[in-house]
């Protein structure tokens, strides 16, 4: 959906076309009804995997997306399976399926601006594993949340400190300014234990992704309180920060990144791990 919205449409009435696709679900659901009728039909779909009218962000591999990060906590993270996790941005569960098959004896806690995501979680994934637990963060999102009554800036984390072994955010920082991003780190900080680890995915601009942005086919074509975004009237819907301002954000609280910095294909690199970059660093 937006990638056509993008291909096809003007940029004034790309940004009225996001709003409408995140303000009213209903619009959504109308859009997605063929497809959520033929994979039902067809018995396409996971026990446990939401209809695709149902998922509010995303693209449409839920399942492979899942699994694929999954992987990269065990392997990149050492996410172990005993650990207490907190996932901040959980949207509808589609990184928390994959860790129910693999948190035996730990915990997880996810958190979301989206009321709609939460409730799907709770009904589907909490009274079926009763160490997932789900809660609405009600944070203002100009496309996600309109109404919320915090604000990202200085809204604190519902955990006590020292409370989890590993934190994540999987395309969470790729809609925030960088206000918001620092007062998250604060708090992710706050809330993992020493030598806990965060992982987190990012847009970040390294001289090799300058030169991608600064092209005509890059989609981040603006400038905004020195990030680059793809709409400067909606700057969540995708904000790339320059790199070393997000490192002087971990350094801040006492995040060691862990070299290297896995890249994404994002900016059309040779070399990428993922479509992100994804950064892994440890509480000191």
């Amino acid at each position: 959906m937006k990638s056509l919205v993008r291909k096809h449409f003007p940029r004034p009435l790309q940004s009225w076309l996001r709003r409408m696709y995140y303000h009213f679900p209903l619009l959504r659901k109308l859009y997605y009804l063929p497809v959520d009728l033929i994979e039902s039909l067809a018995g396409n779909r996971g026990k446990i995997v939401p209809a695709r009218s149902q998922i509010f962000i995303g693209d449409s591999h839920f399942e492979a997306t899942g699994n694929e990060f999954f992987n990269y906590f065990k392997n990149i993270g050492d996410l172990q399976p005993d650990e207490t996790v907190l996932e901040v941005g959980c949207g509808i569960g589609r990184m928390a399926l994959p860790l129910t098959r693999y948190l035996d004896s730990g915990r997880y806690e996810g958190i979301d601006i989206v009321t709609e995501g939460i409730s799907w979680c709770r009904k589907n994934i909490s009274s079926e594993y009763s160490n997932f637990h789900f809660q609405v963060a009600d944070i203002y999102n100009t496309l996600y949340n309109p109404r919320g009554k915090y604000n990202a800036v200085d809204y604190r984390f519902p955990f006590a400190d020292s409370t989890f072994d590993f934190v994540f955010l999987t395309s969470v920082f790729t809609h925030m300014v960088l206000q918001e991003v620092d007062n998250y780190l604060g708090e992710i900080s706050r809330v993992l234990k020493k030598e806990g680890r965060c992982f987190a995915t990012f847009f970040l601009l390294d001289a090799e992704a300058r030169k991608f942005v600064s092209r005509k086919d890059s989609k981040f074509h603006e400038e905004h309180e020195g990030c680059r975004v793809i709409d400067k009237s909606i700057p969540e819907a995708s904000i790339a920060f320059e790199e070393n301002k997000v490192r002087e954000l971990f350094s801040r609280y006492g995040l060691e990144i862990k070299e290297p910095i896995h890249y994404g294909s994002w900016a059309q690199r040779k070399q990428y791990l993922s479509s992100q970059d994804i950064v892994l660093a440890f509480k000191r």
